[in-house]
């Protein structure tokens, strides 16, 4: 049996050199920060809002950055017993304020509004919230975040580096990421990983060997049952799961890779080759290698933001299949990609088309007052092949309603259990394209997107 020699230092020191911001990206940073924060105070000021406290939170506030990522995180915080209309109004106006030096600002909802703004190249929010006493207290979601940053500055000094190499290689795996699109590991998530096992390297070592219920509670304070693939305790709020988002496909993903890398550690898993977008002769060539039927149902992508939109595809995917096998069809595997004008839900079929005949099951012969009826209902009616009896029951081949799954799609779409903004958007038009007829789909994303999916 191989003995396990730990990752080589120098391909940590080759990863770091490519994800550790610099010293004049760090200077550039800081000088950003300290900019936003005197405008906001100005923009308090000129507004007659005293009382606001100003934080900088996220992991460009903890050093946990990595390089070439500009996303600043501008918490403007009113006394608790603020009323929370006064807080969204005034914290809003101080944000609208602050947008007049941006060179692009735009309205965005999560529990309550918040401004998302270009502020000298940097991706900054301008977040309002309440000043609680403890995370365990909050009024709103976003009240945990100075108390997520106070844990993690207070614990991960010296780590810094360790959370880097582990955001690049979840990076590297597809798992990074906790918004709803991605159903991944948050950033906040890793430093929790990093400050529980130590290092980048113990954190992979321990993930190899993670089973569904994995569950890390720092500081011993759980207070209710969770039931995600992996429970990390909030340490500011002990009924919280901070992995709540995290997908089992992910969780396993990740495992994989953990397993993957430690069995062969190289640069490839922090730095995969990029997919390339497929060409026309590429899809031709799979379709006719795979011998099934792919169909992408096609419509106008709804005007609300991701967090909103890919929980409803995430629905319309699972029904959409669901209504598939109902009707017969046997589907191996579905898709969602979803582009700034159009989004596409692929679906994968054993066969687009089934026979025309349909065997339809009735009661037992013995069962008279139901049994006559059935048969009394199919015995010479129209769409009737024959009938028989088969193990007591009486059997009747009709003729299938919808023997073509495109067909079934473009009739019964609607009538799918579809969220509010997709069956806006379906309602208003769709279209069901299949096999070749992707290739008229040219979206780039769409077409890497694709070559993943084939």
């Amino acid at each position: 049996m191989e003995t396990y020699t730990g990752i080589p230092e120098e391909l940590k020191h080759s990863v770091l050199e490519k994800i550790k911001p610099t010293e004049t990206e760090k200077k550039k940073l800081l000088e950003i920060q300290e900019e936003l924060a005197s405008e906001v105070k100005t923009a308090a000021d000129k507004l007659g809002v005293s009382a606001v406290l100003v934080k900088m939170v996220g992991s460009a506030a903890r050093g946990t950055w990595l390089s070439g990522t500009h996303d600043i995180d501008v918490f403007i915080s009113f006394p608790e017993e603020t009323p929370r209309k006064e807080l969204e109004t005034l914290g809003m106006a101080i944000a609208r304020e602050v947008a007049k030096l941006a060179e692009h600002a735009e309205d965005r909802h999560a529990e309550h509004p918040y401004l998302n703004i270009v502020f000298k190249g940097f991706d900054v929010d301008l977040v309002p919230c309440f000043r609680v006493a403890s995370a365990s207290h909050i009024k709103s979601a976003v009240d945990r975040t100075p108390f997520h940053n106070d844990f993690v500055k207070a614990r991960i000094n010296g780590c810094e580096d360790e959370v880097l190499l582990l955001k690049q290689f979840m990076r590297g795996c597809g798992v990074y990421g906790s918004e709803l699109r991605t159903q991944g590991f948050s950033g906040y998530l890793t430093e929790l990983l990093i400050i529980h096992y130590g290092s980048f390297e113990n954190t992979v070592r321990a993930a190899s060997s993670w089973k569904p219920g994995e569950k890390i509670d720092i500081m011993q304070h759980s207070e209710i049952e969770h039931r995600e693939p992996l429970v990390i305790v909030d340490p500011t709020d002990p009924k919280r799961n901070v992995a709540a988002a995290l997908s089992l496909d992910n969780f396993c993903m990740f495992i994989d890779c953990c397993r993957e890398f430690l069995k062969s550690p190289e640069l490839k898993f922090f730095f995969p080759a990029p997919f390339l977008p497929l060409e026309d002769r590429e899809i031709i060539e799979r379709l006719e290698s795979r011998k099934s039927t792919q169909l992408a149902v096609l419509f106008k992508t709804p005007d609300v933001v991701e967090d909103v939109l890919y929980p409803q595809l995430y629905k319309m995917e699972q029904a959409v299949a669901a209504f598939l096998k109902e009707y017969e069809f046997s589907v191996i595997k579905t898709g969602v990609w979803s582009g700034k004008n159009e989004t596409v839900i692929m679906l994968e079929l054993i066969s687009g088309a089934l026979p025309n005949v349909k065997k339809h099951i009735g009661p037992p012969v013995w069962v008279k007052e139901h049994a006559e009826k059935f048969k009394e209902k199919y015995e010479g009616a129209e769409d009737v092949f024959g009938g028989y009896i088969e193990n007591g029951k009486y059997v009747f081949e009709i003729r299938r309603k919808y023997p073509i799954a495109k067909g079934l799609l473009e009739n019964q779409l609607i009538n799918c259990s579809l969220g509010k903004h997709i069956h806006q958007s379906v309602n208003e038009g769709f279209e069901i394209i299949e096999n070749a007829e992707i290739c008229s789909l040219k979206d780039l994303d769409f077409r890497i997107f694709l070559r993943k999916w084939l």
